[in-house]
C-alpha cells in the first residue's frame, strides 16, 4: 500500500516546525499536522530574549510566526487537526486524525509536554504577569526582586538555584516536610544562602493588580494563612508530556513518561522519531527543542531514503 505521505510531523511547536523546515528542503513534502494553533509553549512568551539571533526581546508568537512562515516557504503543509492515535502496521503508520486516516512510512512525534499547574485563583490570570513555569525564561525580568518558588523535586530546585543567582529573596514552597529531590541537590538549596525553604506550606492564591503582587500561603500543619508578597511566582510541579498518540505502540518511555530516542532522536520503534518537550531530555527550552526538531528531520529523511533504495553508499 502507498502512503499518503512520505513523513507526518504531529505538534507544530518549535520542535516540529523546525522538523518540518528541513524535512521540507530535505524535498519530503512533509505534512504537519496542528490541533491547535502553531507555536506550542512559545505562545505564552510574552518576551523572548534568550532565542540566539534576536539581541531585543521578541514575542514568542512572533518568533514562531516567522518559524511557520519560513517551514511553508520551503514546501510544508500545515493541516489544522486533533490526533487521536498513531498505528503501525505493514510498515506503514496510521495517524487516525479527526478528519480521518493519514499514512506515511515515517512520523516526527513533537506534541510537547503541558506544565502542571496548581488551579489556584489567580494562576490563570496572571499568567505572563508574574505567573511563570520558566526560570531561564522569565527571571531575568524580576533581577532584584523578591520571588516564590513552588515544588520541591529536581526540576524545582534546580530553577530555584538558578532565580537565587538573580535575587537574594527566594522563598520556596513545598507542600510536605521535607524535599523529594535528589539528596546532593536538596541539601545545595536548604543550604543556600538565598533561598528560604518553607515547608508544609501550599500556595492558595495569587493576588495582583495587572501583575502579581503578593500570594496567599497556609501552613497545612496549622491551619494558619498568611498574605505574602512577591513579584513572581514560579510553578515548578512537573510537567506532562503528551504521549497519548503513541499509547499501544510499545515505544519505551522513561520513568517520567517522557520518549526516549537515540542522539539521532530515534525512538525504539523503527521511524517513529521524537523531538522537543516530549522527549527525555535534560534541558526544555525553544533553541533545544528546534536543534532536535533538526535532527529528527535529518535522521527521518535518511530512514526513508533507505526504505526507498535511495541511500546515499
Amino acid at each position: 500500500m502507498k502512503a499518503d505521505r512520505d513523513l507526518i510531523i504531529i505538534g507544530g511547536g518549535g520542535a516540529g516546525l523546525a522538523a518540518a523546515q528541513y524535512a521540507a528542503r530535505a524535498n519530503l513534502s512533509p505534512l504537519l499536522l496542528e490541533e491547535l494553533a502553531t507555536g506550542g509553549q512559545a505562545l505564552i512568551i510574552d518576551r523572548l530574549e534568550n532565542y540566539p539571533g534576536f539581541p531585543e526581546a521578541i514575542p514568542g508568537t512572533e518568533l514562531t510566526r516567522l518559524f511557520e512562515e519560513q517551514a511553508v516557504r520551503f514546501g510544508t503543509e500545515i493541516k489544522y487537526t486533533g490526533v487521536q492515535k498513531l498505528t503501525w502496521s505493514d510498515g506503514l503508520f496510521t495517524a487516525h486524525t479527526d478528519d480521518g486516516p493519514l499514512t506515511s512510512l515515517a512520523v516526527i512525534l513533537a506534541t510537547g509536554a503541558k506544565h502542571r499547574t496548581l488551579g489556584v485563583p489567580g494562576e490563570k490570570e496572571y499568567a505572563g504577569k508574574g505567573v511563570s513555569y520558566c526560570a531561564t525564561c522569565d527571571g531575568p525580568f524580576f533581577k532584584g526582586q523578591p520571588m516564590v518558588v513552588v515544588g520541591g523535586g529536581d526540576a524545582a530546585c534546580d530553577e530555584t538555584a538558578y532565580l537565587a543567582h538573580l535575587s537574594d529573596s527566594v522563598l520556596m514552597l513545598h507542600r510536605r516536610d521535607r524535599l523529594r529531590a535528589q539528596k546532593a541537590l536538596a541539601e545545595r538549596t536548604l543550604t543556600n544562602p538565598h533561598i528560604q525553604v518553607r515547608f508544609n506550606t501550599e500556595l492558595k492564591e495569587i493576588r495582583g493588580n495587572a501583575k502579581v503582587q503578593e500570594v496567599l500561603l497556609l501552613d497545612n500543619k496549622t491551619g494558619k494563612t498568611v498574605a505574602q508578597k512577591t513579584s513572581a511566582v514560579f510553578v515548578f510541579v512537573g510537567s506532562i508530556p503528551q504521549t497519548r498518540v503513541i499509547e499501544g505502540l510499545g515505544v519505551k518511555l522513561d520513568q517520567g513518561g517522557y520518549v526516549e530516542t537515540d542522539q539521532r532522536m530515534q525512538t525504539s520503534l523503527r521511524g517513529l522519531f521524537a523531538a522537543g518537550d516530549v522527549r527525555a531530555t535534560p534541558f526544555r527550552q525553544l533553541i533545544v527543542a528546534a536543534g532536535e526538531g533538526a535532527i529528527a528531520a535529518h535522521t527521518a529523511a535518511q530512514y526513508i531514503d533507505e526504505l526507498k533504495g535511495d541511500a546515499y553508499r
